[in-house]
């Protein structure tokens, strides 16, 4: 699967350029107000220009962003292209018959060329007396001899590829409404692996073509839309339903729904995606919450989706967006639209089905979605970004594992050495929605609108070494804050920071790498020494010290352990009976040598689980010598 990989890499850079639509959209809009009446004409003239501005120089968007974005932020690459783009322009311009306009195809392939070549000829040497060409300067001599020759090639191959785009785009017209039909299922199909910016590419910015009443020619449903074409739109219309009413359907279904005990915490996070989907389009928090729960499901979804595109069409709506079928979109650009106020009806009474009809089925079939069964809701995010980014990165096999960190607006997009190190149920206890493994070491981590802030802080982890002990969860159970513990010197912290745990089954494992200190004489605790210079206390249960019998240690002082190795058996039962209570604090006993805490959100845990807290080191090494 590894080619499903590079085009994820693919799909992210050429979704990077569209970044600067909704200004455009704003622009616009701002724009067709009334100035005249008012006054103020001229206003409405620039905002006018400056919108279609962007729209008229999109190649040259697209042929940086691909650039950028698939040579990993390279700048040279971005600005290689920009200047191919220009040679482009000029040499069809001279030796053409003026007719040759630059598409988004084109500054797709010379943003997929300039990243090609930066990637592969960024560090290289020349001999000494012409090195002032190496490095990123050769980067940019290539692309301007690549650019030059491509367009002298283009000259005489230009009509005829865009007149097969255009009979391709008769075809598409032609099969009507079953051809919105398959466009709305691949949409729906390839959303689940990130891979939909490629084909909404072709659609939305290559396909059709509409001349302005001032010559400009512009490509594509969504350019066409906006530039006034009275036939565009019908491949985006079809999308308000299910963005503003049918998803958010599915969401109010998820909640209704889920177990009692868990309904607040359900009801939280899915009102909070129920409305973000409604308002600007984003839907994979909810799409991801039943995708893998129930792939039969999302089957259907999928048919229905492709429906209210024939629908739409049957009804001969048109309508657009700059970014996404959200209300926003949905009013901004109303004044450019045809017979768009049947959305409305029509996404009511797709809500309405959807919402019986996902109500009927979860119940039904007994599909796990969030809430139904413990740990499986998708809890609001706890805790700061910041705080949470240290545990993320660990989950996804640490800094040593990470190849690359992207993200779109919804998901993380990363290449890893190996997926398999990756912690599944780690980062669903963090807050993501799913996660697609596309091979070759590419994966995608669905967070939500969260993504683009945790991309963040990844990378600036990546770049900072900093003294950090991760620890796993010790016992199996519900975690939960230290001052929780029903015992006054626990919770004051006077014995140490940490976190606790009610373990509901019998076993006590390591947390971390390091050396058994202590072994009480009773079993009720264990003390570990980290390779840092961290002093691990962790104690069974509350006022256990006195009991006989119920603890089995499997350790003695002095063995060397790791996360997840059995330290000590105890009798669950009895303790339930004889103890105080049964929370298990972990804590460091030398709370002094740490910088910073990050804890995992306070749930249900394996154990072994790793991402349960982590800690930074102030800057001496664990044997207090200045670093």
């Amino acid at each position: 699967m590894n080619w499903l990989g590079s085009l994820q890499q693919l799909g992210r850079a050429v979704m990077l350029p569209t970044m600067a639509l909704p200004a455009a959209a704003l622009l616009l809009s701002f724009g067709s107000l009334p100035w005249a009446a008012w006054g103020a004409e001229s206003l409405g003239t620039i905002a006018t220009a400056a919108g279609h501005g962007v729209f008229y120089y999109m190649p040259y968007l697209f042929a940086i962003g691909v650039a950028w974005g698939l040579s990993n932020q390279g700048g040279p690459a971005g600005l290689a292209a920009l200047a191919g783009m220009f040679i482009y322009d000029q040499v069809t311009g001279t030796a053409g018959d003026g007719e040759i306009q630059p598409s988004t195809l084109i500054g797709i392939i010379f943003g997929l060329v300039s990243s090609l070549v930066y990637n592969r000829f960024k560090h290289i040497k020349l001999p000494e007396a012409i090195q002032f060409f190496g490095g990123s300067r050769f980067v940019l001599l290539i692309m301007g001899l690549f650019s030059a020759l491509f367009a002298w090639g283009m000259v005489g191959l230009a009509p005829r590829i865009q007149g097969g785009m255009e009979s391709f785009y008769e075809l598409t017209v032609h099969l009507g409404g079953f051809g919105l039909f398959l466009y709305g299922i691949l949409y729906r199909v390839l959303a689940a692996f990130g891979l939909h910016h490629l084909l909404n590419n072709v659609y939305w910015f290559q396909l059709g073509t509409y001349e302005t009443p001032d010559g400009t020619v512009v490509q594509g449903d969504l350019p066409r839309f906006f530039a006034g074409d009275p036939t565009a739109g019908d491949f985006m219309a079809g999308l308000f339903p299910i963005m503003m009413f049918a998803l958010p359907a599915i969401a109010f279904a998820i909640i209704q729904e889920a177990r009692e005990d868990l309904k607040p915490k359900v009801k939280k996070t899915f009102m909070r995606s129920a409305l973000v989907c409604f308002l600007t389009g984003v839907s994979e928090q909810i799409e991801f919450a039943f995708l893998f729960a129930s792939p039969y499901l999302y089957i259907v979804h999928a048919l229905m989706a492709g429906f209210a595109m024939v629908l739409t069409y049957m009804l001969n709506i048109h309508h657009g967006f700059s970014y996404s079928a959200g209300f926003i979109d949905f009013v901004i650009n109303f004044h450019l639209s045809q017979n768009a106020w049947m959305l409305i009806p029509i996404g009511l009474a797709y809500g309405l089905v959807y919402y019986f009809l996902f109500r009927w089925a979860i119940r039904t079939f007994g599909i796990p979605t969030p809430g139904r069964e413990e740990g499986s809701a998708l809890e609001g995010w706890a805790g700061n970004i910041p705080y949470q980014a240290p545990l993320i990165l660990e989950a996804l096999g640490g800094k040593d594992n990470i190849v690359q960190v992207e993200s779109c607006m919804t998901r993380l997009r990363l290449t890893v050495y190996n997926d398999r190190q990756i912690d599944a149920n780690a980062l669903k206890l963090l807050g993501s929605a799913g996660l697609i493994k596309l091979g070759g070491g590419n994966v995608q981590v669905v967070f939500g609108t969260y993504s683009e802030l945790i991309r963040e802080e990844i990378n600036k982890l990546m770049q900072r070494d900093l003294p950090r002990v991760l620890f796993s969860a010790p016992v199996q159970g519900r975690m939960l804050p230290i001052e929780d513990v029903p015992d006054d010197i626990f919770a004051a912290k006077l014995v140490g920071n940490g976190v606790a745990f009610i373990p509901d089954k019998g076993e006590l494992v390591s947390p971390v790498f390091g050396t058994v200190m202590h072994v009480y004489p009773t079993m009720h605790a264990v003390g570990i020494a980290t390779p840092e210079g961290l002093e691990v206390l962790i104690h069974i249960g509350i006022d256990t010290s006195q009991l006989k019998g119920p603890f089995q240690a499997v350790v003695k002082e002095g063995d060397e352990v790791e996360p997840g190795q059995l330290l000590v058996r105890f009798d669950l039962g009895y303790l339930k009976t004889h103890a105080a209570s049964l929370a298990t604090p972990m804590v460091i006993t030398n709370p002094d040598k740490v910088k910073s805490w990050s804890y995992a959100p306070f749930k249900s845990v394996k154990k072994g689980q790793t991402s349960v807290l982590s800690v930074v080191l102030n800057e001496s090494n664990p044997g207090g010598r200045e670093k």
